[in-house]
């Protein structure tokens, strides 16, 4: 599985409430396509973009967003995050 675990900071969560975005820290070698696949298996909802990026610690992160309006609030508490 290409998902490691949940990103979760001060900006991540002003996303999650803001704009139904989730961040995720991912294997290196994972590309969009497979991220989306993963989560939607995971959790049962539908992606509608990902976005990736590489943090200064050479770290894969993913930003989620979903088609539901309360999928990210829900994936949250589910992982015990809110």
């Amino acid at each position: 599985m290409s998902i490691n675990y949940p990103f979760i900071t001060e900006k991540a969560t002003l996303q999650l409430d803001n704009s139904n975005k989730l961040h995720f820290i991912v294997d290196t070698r994972a590309n969009k396509v497979t991220i989306a696949k993963n989560i939607e298996k995971e959790y049962g909802f539908k992606v509608v973009s990902v976005n990736t990026m590489t943090t200064m610690k050479s770290r894969k992160k993913a930003i989620v967003s979903f088609e539901d309006s309360e999928a990210a609030h829900e994936i949250a508490t589910r992982l015990g995050l809110l």
